[in-house]
């Protein structure tokens, strides 16, 4: 693939020094420019389309939240803080990762593979095989889920639980159907209109319920009946 385009945007000269030296340092990433101006910025970026944003959340002028707000074309953002107990509740922010300054290279690493995989992810060509991993957004960050480890899928309102064969739960802004169509229709079948099972994790159907491998049993309701004689041919 190519490169990703980044830009990095901090108030703070060192700060922006150090991710500078970063993004020249990580394979894969590719620096267009750097701004301690945030408004120049923002000039700059309706003009010149950039995959990815490194950008400072606490500047004077306009904050990192808000200029990232304000874009009308929004590109893929890691948010920078000198702030550990920085509120971001409240911002329903797509972003890739938070980073806490100072920061170590490892950590920004971490963040800049997740920007890459999402950026494979989101522009893979479409194939009979879908993806072994979906991505999606928990705590305002950006998580990869591999598709084998999930157990079944729970609706809740407006979010989405999905519990792992880890014993991990992860809850996603979603819908259920927003989340189903990112994975494979012969692995997950849905058996209620709140629950969608992993089929290869279902032991056992009785009584119209069905037992996962995790210890779990859930509904099947009258109008997902034809789970059963579906998972009797599996």
């Amino acid at each position: 693939m190519e490169k990703l385009k980044c830009v990095a945007i901090d108030d703070e000269p060192l700060a922006l020094a150090l991710i500078k030296t970063y993004i020249e340092a990580t394979e894969g990433l590719t620096l267009l420019q750097v701004f301690e101006d945030a408004i120049a910025a923002v000039e700059y970026l309706s003009k010149y389309p950039v995959d990815l944003l490194f950008l400072d959340v606490n500047m004077p002028d306009i904050t990192g939240l808000e200029l990232y707000n304000s874009l009308a074309v929004k590109p893929m953002v890691v948010f920078t803080t000198a702030y550990k107990n920085f509120a971001f509740e409240g911002f329903e922010l797509n972003a890739i990762d938070y980073l806490l300054k100072p920061i170590d290279y490892i950590r920004f690493k971490k963040a800049a593979k997740k920007a890459i995989d999402f950026y494979v992810y989101k522009h893979q060509k479409e194939q009979d095989n879908p993806s072994d991993h979906l991505f999606v957004y928990s705590e305002y960050k950006l998580i990869k889920i591999e598709v084998n480890e999930i157990v079944y899928l729970e609706s809740l309102e407006d979010y989405v639980k999905i519990h792992l064969n880890t014993g991990k739960m992860i809850m996603t802004l979603a819908t259920l159907k927003k989340v189903i169509d990112k994975l494979p229709a012969e692995k997950f079948k849905r058996i209620h209109r709140s629950y969608v099972v992993a089929v290869k994790e279902v032991q056992s159907v009785a009584n119209r319920k069905a037992q996962l491998s995790n210890g779990t049993t859930l509904p099947i309701s009258d109008s997902h009946v034809s789970f059963i004689n579906e998972w009797k041919n599996t």
